[in-house]
């Protein structure tokens, strides 16, 4: 295996597999809610924590994470991540009450926080500038696998195996994958030690968890004044943690705001929760309507939404390739039109007894669109990071991205609830009542991709390599030995 060691693409392959893990759990789960309920007893409010609370951990700790990585290097908390993640996988498969699942969950959660801002750091650090668009088509391209994958895998293994076997289908590849870690990965350090801002650490979390809790649970709690205080507490601490970290930018703050000095960065940072907000806009509606609507299984309704992350899957790395060359900006907008013409498809064509092949060419377009974004989304936010705040750019970014996947899920399940309520009281059946929800509520991840097509136009394209660029990826860091 020597003759892997650092090499980009066998790197890549080690990465995308613990990225792939965390993503599959975000999805695979929601299938098995009927299943856990009576296999556990629990309720549905203890179901639901065990979705719930994989995604609060997972977007509270990536900023800090991202830090860590800085600090002990990508390698170590990658592989701390592989650990901690796959060790939970076990527990919440062999839990046999709803709390312990959820503490496992939670723990998961960590896991994969420790983990995801890594695989960023280290595709800056080992693909050259002009190679970097591929590797995140293919980062990409896993993405869309892993959202495919799990409303199928898990509709597959529930009605096999058992739902434990959501869980337990980690453990080879996280093995795999732990073992690959230490084979090919590089152990990348800077030449100067790092501290840690603790304090900045400690406030960024209360505000983040503040935040996420607020808008994760808010209709659960019917945006009571609990919620409002907790949001409002979590703006508070947002706006103490930006003062707190102004006065640490001449030692090692936690998001250095040099970062915001790039514009790319600063626009793709606002584009990726805006994406994010509208794939969770288009596919909890879309799902919902699929099932409750048109009567689909969860199986069923999984394939039916296929055929984007497929043509997403194949499209990204070209899209990646292209980005190298041409740059990313037109590529985005490009992407985001599409992706946003398919949306507006989706809506109009869904009908009381539409059939399902009725939306493949909606879906084909959705994911062409996507697959034209994520890559050059990705290479654009990090193509003028210097590598010492890779791990800092990776958990801002990654933070955002899911920051904008909860508020997009807040958002999306309050109108609906709201709007579905408004259109059965004026007597309509069910089937209409959702239809013409599903109508309104496509205005929200239309506007909201349509609005980060307008934001690319600040996007400075880059169509040209530089000699630096040219320089392999290993001379552009500060070169310090293995600890």
């Amino acid at each position: 295996m020597r003759k892997w060691h650092a090499n980009p693409w066998a790197v890549l392959v080690t990465l995308s597999l613990g990225f792939f893990m965390t993503l599959l759990d975000l999805t695979i789960v929601n299938i098995a809610i009927p299943e856990m309920i009576d296999g556990l007893g629990a309720s549905l409010d203890q179901t639901l924590w065990v979705v719930s609370g994989y995604a609060l951990v997972l977007a509270v700790l990536l900023i800090t994470a991202g830090r860590l990585g800085d600090l002990f290097g990508p390698r170590n908390l990658f592989a701390a991540g592989l650990v901690t993640f796959t060790l939970a996988s076990v527990a919440c498969g062999m839990a046999p009450d709803p709390a312990l699942l959820i503490a496992a969950r939670v723990v998961q959660g960590l896991g994969a926080a420790l983990l995801v801002p890594q695989t960023m750091t280290l595709i800056v650090s080992v693909f050259p500038a002009q190679r970097r668009g591929a590797a995140m088509g293919i980062w990409g391209m896993v993405a869309g696998l892993a959202t495919l994958s799990g409303p199928t895998l898990g509709g597959i293994l529930v009605s096999t195996v058992g739902w434990r076997w959501i869980f337990l289908v980690n453990v080879p590849i996280g093995l795999a994958a732990l073992a690959l870690t230490f084979l090919v990965v590089p152990d990348i350090r800077h030449g100067r030690k790092h501290g840690f801002d603790v304090m900045g650490v400690l406030i960024a979390t209360a505000a983040l968890f503040c935040l996420a809790f607020g808008l994760q649970e808010g209709e659960r709690y019917h945006w009571g004044a609990g919620i409002w205080a907790l949001l409002a507490a979590g703006a508070s601490l947002v706006a103490g943690f930006l003062l707190n970290q102004r006065g640490k930018q001449g030692q090692e703050p936690l998001v250095p705001f040099a970062l915001f000095r790039d514009r790319n960065f600063t626009v793709m940072t606002v584009l990726v929760a805006l994406v994010s907000m509208a794939m969770i806009g288009l596919v909890l509606p879309f799902n919902l309507y699929l099932q409750s609507v048109l009567h689909m299984s969860a199986i069923k309704a999984g394939m039916v939404l296929a055929p984007s992350s497929l043509v997403s899957m194949t499209v990204g790395p070209f899209a990646g390739r292209l980005s190298d060359r041409i740059g990313g900006k037109y590529l985005l907008m490009a992407g985001l039109t599409l992706y946003a013409t398919g949306m507006l498809a989706i809506a109009l064509i869904a009908g009381v007894a539409t059939p399902w092949y009725a939306f493949i060419p909606a879906t084909v377009v959705t994911g062409l669109g996507i697959g034209c974004v994520v890559a050059p989304m990705s290479t654009e936010a990090m193509r003028n990071v210097e590598p010492r705040l890779a791990g800092a750019a990776s958990g801002v970014n990654n933070t955002i991205r899911q920051i904008g996947s909860v508020i997009g899920a807040a958002t999306v399940g309050a109108l609906l609830q709201g709007r579905l309520a408004a259109e059965l009281a004026t007597g309509k059946t069910y089937a209409e009542a959702f239809i013409a929800t599903m109508h309104v509520t496509a205005i929200l991840p239309i506007g909201v991709v349509l609005a980060g097509a307008l934001a690319c136009l600040l996007v400075r394209n880059h169509t040209r390599v530089t000699p630096a660029d040219l320089v392999p990826a290993a001379a552009t860091r500060e070169a310090a030995p293995s600890r």
